[in-house]
């Protein structure tokens, strides 16, 4: 079955948390250090469905949720900044975020944004990856303040929206 592009609120609270979880597995500090972040996250969208609906969605295969993808368009119409971008682990390398991104993209820039701007680390290759497939173009590297011990400086792209 292929992947279908559907609202957040279809699934459970906890469902975004629990992906970010999973997505950031691989080294644990991620969770040491946002486990709450991503659990207010959660909240916030699951207690604000009308935001979740105009700034995210869920990937789901077969029914059940892989990945998701939101963004703030609080600077329309300068810019949309992706916010969080994650899929299972068991559902990396397959090209499903590449496709996750693609949508992402195409529902940001009919928001009308004049640039939508990505920022991640240098230790995730595979974002870093995602994001160029979609698109997006680098800009710069700079300092990490939140995790550079073990996340490496932070990159910053972005897409030019004609």
């Amino acid at each position: 079955m292929d992947i279908e592009f559907r609202k957040i609120t279809e699934f459970p609270r906890g469902t975004l948390a629990a992906l970010l979880k999973d997505g950031y597995s691989f080294e644990p500090r991620f969770e040491q250090d946002f486990h709450k972040q991503w659990q207010e996250f959660d909240d916030f969208f699951y207690d604000n469905p009308h935001i979740a609906e105009f700034s995210g969605f869920m990937t789901a295969l077969d029914g059940k949720p892989i990945g998701f993808v939101s963004w703030n368009p609080s600077k329309l119409p300068e810019l949309t900044e992706v916010g969080h971008n994650c899929i299972l682990s068991k559902y990396k390398g397959k090209g499903y975020g590449k496709r996750q991104m693609q949508e992402a993209v195409r529902r940001m820039a009919a928001q009308g944004p004049k640039k939508i701007v990505v920022w991640t680390n240098e230790l995730l290759v595979p974002a870093q990856h995602t994001y160029e497939s979609a698109g997006f173009q680098f800009v710069t590297k700079s300092e990490e303040t939140i995790c550079p011990k073990y996340a490496g400086q932070r990159i910053h792209y972005e897409i030019i929206v004609k």
